[in-house]
């Protein structure tokens, strides 16, 4: 192999530790974001809440992340004035299913038209 053959199997090599380098700046900051969320969290709910919120996150961490969201949010709207216990928690929770099933109601709406088969049967 050339020297130049080297430099450049030298310098990709290199560009390819520099986009990794990046690429775990980004974990690394998502990590510290999480963190950041975990360290809220644990501030806002009692320890018995920081468990039930865990095991939802086991079974669905969508829902476990919105949760966390509203309560952030919450936390920082002053709408909490002391921690959150587990039963507060259920409530939230009961509260956004409740929510969320008269939202997802669908109604059927048929109409009579002069296609309608059930007209026609005479016996």
């Amino acid at each position: 192999m050339d020297d130049d053959d080297l430099q450049k199997i030298r310098q990709a090599r290199m560009q390819e530790l520099a986009q990794q380098g990046q690429g775990q700046g980004g974990s690394d900051k998502k990590q510290q974001e999480d963190e950041a969320r975990k360290s809220i969290i644990s501030q806002i709910l009692t320890p018995e809440a920081v468990d039930r919120l865990g095991r939802i996150a086991m079974v669905k961490e969508s829902r476990a992340r919105h949760l966390e969201s509203r309560l952030i949010m919450m936390a920082r709207s002053n709408q909490i004035r002391q921690r959150v216990t587990e039963e507060d928690l259920i409530a939230l929770i009961n509260a956004i299913d409740e929510k969320k099933t008269t939202e997802q109601k669908v109604v059927f709406s048929r109409r009579k038209g002069a296609f309608d088969d059930d007209d026609d049967l005479d016996f």
